[in-house]
């Protein structure tokens, strides 16, 4: 009985807080048009060209002709082994995988928003090779997942509060 005028109360609070969608208004929001006018830059090496397919599934190809925007990446991967066993044999990985982005104005060449995003995974090394290198690569895969969502997301923040100017 107690809940439900708690949760009127918090309801209440909640509208008028100001939080609104970010992609309110579907694919004809300022939002959506300003990521989808992104085109995004080659990024070198193997983890680049994941990271490069990732952008465009997220963001979508169809700005190369008429893009507005340039997204450029530089990407830091980066395995390094610890968790020692008494005869000095690394028995876990982190694999890390950090982005510099930049997202540069075509029209004027400007840097309009600079920023890093980044996260790790740890990996067990284990007696089978084949299977180490199997899980080093599948963090490579989740990594770049969760890299390029943090960019998109970090681009829609700027589309967002550069169309509310």
């Amino acid at each position: 009985m107690i809940r439900r005028p708690a949760l009127a109360v918090a309801l209440l609070c909640l509208a008028g807080c100001g939080l609104h969608p970010l992609y309110g208004g579907g694919s004809g929001s300022a939002v959506a048009m300003t990521l989808g006018s992104v085109t995004v830059a080659p990024i070198q090496g193997k983890a680049g060209w994941l990271m490069h397919n990732k952008l465009e599934e997220r963001l979508g190809e169809g700005a190369t002709g008429n893009a507005l925007y340039r997204l450029d990446v530089t990407l830091d991967d980066n395995i390094t082994a610890f968790g020692l066993r008494s005869d000095q044999v690394a028995t876990r990985e982190r694999r890390t995988l950090r982005a510099r982005y930049q997202l540069v104005d075509v029209r004027t060449g400007q840097v309009v928003l600079d920023a890093t995003s980044g996260s790790d995974a740890g990996i067990d090394i284990v007696s089978s090779e084949y299977a180490t290198v199997a899980a080093e690569e599948t963090a490579l895969e989740n990594l770049s997942d969760i890299v390029a969502d943090q960019i998109v997301a970090r681009l829609g923040l700027y589309a967002s509060r550069t169309a509310a100017k």
